[in-house]
């Protein structure tokens, strides 16, 4: 029998509010040029013709109404690979029919990524008229020497333009940039912080570089031919860049997301807080409540395979068993610590039943708090200011 998500025993019971809700993400495994830091699933080669990718896609999230139910949909997000290849009447398609398969909110957040190339902010009109309404531009630096280092196929001057474009068309848009680029000073920084301040819509996503095992900037490491800011270097830029957009009227909200008060990612936010979110696609995951239980779910990788599978209903790589308390716990902390606001112990109880002071080492807590990395108190843990650069080296030792 094909493993389907249908395949699952479970039974209905009453759900939360946060159950109900459900996230959907929609990847787009194509771009036109892989970049050299990248690790996700993006392929160059269209090994499945969009207009199949499209039927798959939609076949899918027809079977997962059927397994999930009535749901409230309160995010749908393209992600990839580079969405804004596609024509926008797929993404009409796609959104049309979520929203007959479930009840789309009015105000439910859908958000495309897209690269600054003029080509494909030629589309932003049309994909704003399919139902887009938040734009996450991938526009990585403001510096044409280091677009090129990072293997970028648009220049400065077209991520300027296309910020622009994409905050007078959508209610809602954001720049993604690196830093920790090679040879970067904090000086360059800054300066290149307040002119994305200047194009920013009203989010900004700042990511620290990091060399990948399996990309081409890991085998130029290796080979001695790429050096990158040392640990204490990162830090600062991090702290650099927090302090700097704060002020400026964007303070974080997670690790590397910034924004004007009340427009958080709402699709990121449901990833962070552990909801329901159901993802379709070549390499999508799934993190779905049924009966009681948590599921984690994964699609099939390859763009051809996934395509084929697909004609006979076959989406998940191996048959799903429900979480653990222990693996879910494990990912509640993973997430909830990378936002500002922590980990309410008192949410965690109504999630999982237990306490979370229960579920991690009491003398690592403690030590950690005494040393000013965490806040752990009756209401939450917490990474502080110090902490949060180091969030890594917390967890692991949260969570060996």
């Amino acid at each position: 029998m094909p493993i389907t998500i249908s395949n699952i025993n479970h039974t209905r019971k009453c759900q939360s509010q946060e159950q109900a809700d459900l996230a959907i993400y929609v990847h787009w495994p194509y771009c036109l040029s892989k970049c050299p830091y990248c690790d996700f699933n993006s392929h160059v080669e269209q090994s499945v013709p969009p207009s199949d990718w499209s039927v798959a896609v939609r076949k899918q999230i027809e079977e997962g109404a059927n397994f999930l139910g009535p749901r409230k949909i309160t995010s749908i997000f393209f992600g990839g690979g580079t969405p804004s290849l596609m024509e926008p009447q797929i993404v009409g398609k796609i959104i049309d029919q979520i929203g007959q398969r479930w009840h789309l909110q009015e105000n439910a957040e859908i958000t495309l990524e897209a690269n600054p190339n003029s080509s494909e902010a030629e589309k932003f009109a049309d994909l704003r008229a399919a139902g887009v309404n938040r734009l996450s531009l991938g526009v990585q630096s403001l510096v044409d020497k280091d677009l090129k280092f990072l293997g970028r196929e648009h220049t400065a001057r077209e991520a300027r333009a296309a910020a622009e474009l994409a905050r007078d068309i959508f209610a809602h848009s954001s720049i993604d940039l690196i830093y920790a680029r090679p040879d970067q000073t904090m000086n360059q920084w800054e300066r290149e912080l307040r002119e994305a301040i200047d194009l920013v819509g009203n989010h900004i996503s700042v990511y620290q570089l990091t060399i990948e095992k399996g990309t081409p900037f890991y085998a130029r490491q290796k080979g001695g031919d790429l050096s990158i800011p040392n640990d204490d270097r990162a830090i600062q830029l991090y702290q650099q860049t927090q302090s700097l957009l704060s002020s400026l009227g964007l303070p974080a909200y997670e690790i590397s997301n910034h924004a004007h008060p009340g427009c958080e990612s709402q699709h990121n936010l449901a990833y962070w807080l552990y909801k329901d979110y159901l993802g379709v696609g070549p390499g999508a995951h799934s993190r779905v409540t049924s009966g009681g239980r948590i599921y984690a779910l994964s699609q099939v990788r390859s763009p051809a395979k996934w395509f084929r599978e697909s004609k006979v209903g076959n989406f998940v790589e191996s048959r799903p068993e429900a979480l653990s308390l222990l693996q879910s716990t494990r990912e509640m902390v993973i997430m909830g610590l990378r936002l500002h606001r922590g980990i309410s112990k008192k949410w965690f109880k109504n999630r999982t039943s237990h306490l979370l002071d229960e579920m991690l080492d009491p003398n690592i807590l403690r030590d950690l708090s005494v040393n000013k990395f965490i806040i752990n108190n009756t209401e939450k843990v917490q990474l502080t200011a110090r902490g949060r650069p180091l969030l890594n080296a917390i967890i692991e030792r949260l969570l060996p």
